[in-house]
């Protein structure tokens, strides 16, 4: 039976739900590389490091011993009280086993948050340039997402004048990530307090996302908002073990909040999902509890990287970047290259036909900023290997300079 067009009608939501860029752009060098060519990728935002011996052991060992059952849908009790511990220690921020609720990674608490909290009607308030899966989540949460362009002279920061001129009778959230993706800033206390008087006046909700709060460089150090007592209980925390114990692919996540958010967000998650892998549980227990040097082993890694990054790319020009302060991504505007003629002579929109032209052409795998909300930049990752590092760059500057 070949079903008819209103029989294969998709729900409205699905409109404007893309395949996240990042994945497709991997699959894509994923099936030039099988083709036989060569493909360096800078793309990809995941550690290339394995994940520490010490926690695959202890999925080992649950396998074993045949932890392969259901667990509470919220997380087990026990990791529940040692993400408690850990955002109490690690971010000084108020939290226990009730209010947190553990997740199938940090996008998944991310959705989770905004599904039980936003409906038709209500605003969220994105930074812009932003994760890329945030609009998304937005709009299959049917709310409507506000985009506030934050500018690199600005460190790529919301200010409290952008705040309140994007604030609204129907604000309901603000989308808050620090350390950043795709700019790599960070935003310091004075930054995030200078935000409180707002968030508290018009009683927003807001959502943090902190996946990236152990790779910090210079000294700097990351600082959670829901540790300023006065608006604690109008903050939602996201973090995880993807970036901190290179653990992308286990999809462990953890959120810590107001209690009736978060056992919301667990009814939630109790129907969509039951709970996450019994198995990934056991391996966080032993990532937080375990020892912690590969953390600093990879943080260290990635400043030296970093610097090398920055010093290739200021030797390309008609460029321009902030340095990295955090996370292990450089966003470089290529807002000069608009307007130019790529060698097939096709006009450059975008950095989306900068990309296209660098993967097809020269096989290198970057993000396009139009995935990011800012469509005059492209994104690169140091985490890779510094041969790729290198090479990769070397290929930019080459390609850039064939634009006329």
């Amino acid at each position: 039976m070949i079903l008819t067009e209103i029989e294969r009608r998709l729900a409205k939501r699905m409109e404007n739900c893309e395949e996240a860029a990042t994945l497709k752009i991997a699959a894509r060098a994923s099936l030039l590389r099988s083709q036989g060519k060569q493909i360096v990728s800078l793309s990809t935002g995941e550690p290339d490091f394995p994940t520490p011996e010490n926690i695959k052991l202890a999925a080992i060992r649950a396998i074993e011993q045949n932890f392969t059952k259901y667990t509470s849908a919220e997380g087990m009790p026990e990791l529940r009280d040692l993400v408690a511990q850990k955002f109490k220690h690690d971010d000084g921020v108020e939290s226990s086993a009730e209010r947190v609720l553990i997740t199938s990674g940090g996008k998944h608490a991310l959705s989770n948050a905004l599904f039980v909290l936003c409906e038709a009607g209500d605003e969220i308030i994105i930074p812009s340039p932003f994760w890329l899966s945030y609009s998304a989540m937005a709009g299959l949460s049917e709310a409507t997402a506000v985009l506030v362009e934050t500018k690199e002279e600005e460190d790529w920061l919301l200010t409290p004048e952008r705040l309140e001129n994007a604030i609204t009778p129907a604000s309901r959230l603000l989308l808050l990530n620090t350390p950043h993706n795709p700019t790599s800033t960070i935003y310091s206390e004075a930054h995030l307090r200078a935000l409180v008087p707002l968030i508290e006046e018009h009683e927003l909700i807001v959502v943090v996302d902190e996946l990236y709060e152990k790779l910090t460089y210079d000294g700097r150090k990351h600082f959670s908002l829901a540790s300023i007592p006065e608006i604690a209980e109008q903050v939602v925390t996201v973090n995880g073990l993807s970036k901190a114990y290179a653990m992308t692919g286990w999809r462990l996540g953890y959120a810590t909040g107001p209690e009736w958010i978060i056992s919301a967000m667990g009814r939630l998650q109790s129907q969509a999902v039951s709970h996450p892998s019994s198995i990934s549980q056991k391996a966080a227990i032993e990532a937080l509890t375990g020892p912690q040097e590969s953390v600093e082993i990879m943080r260290t890694e990635f400043q030296k990287r970093r610097d090398i990054v920055v010093s290739l790319l200021k030797e390309i020009p008609n460029i321009s970047f902030s340095t990295p302060k955090a996370a292990f991504y450089v966003f470089f505007s290529i807002a000069s290259f608009i307007g130019k003629k790529l060698p097939s002579g096709k006009i450059v929109k975008s950095g989306e036909d900068i990309c296209e032209m660098l993967l097809e052409d020269h096989g290198l795998a970057l993000v396009p900023g139009n995935a990011f909300g800012k469509p005059d930049a492209i994104r690169l990752s140091f985490a890779a290997s510094e041969s790729d590092i290198r090479k990769g760059v070397a290929i930019l500057k080459s390609a850039l300079g064939m634009i006329s």
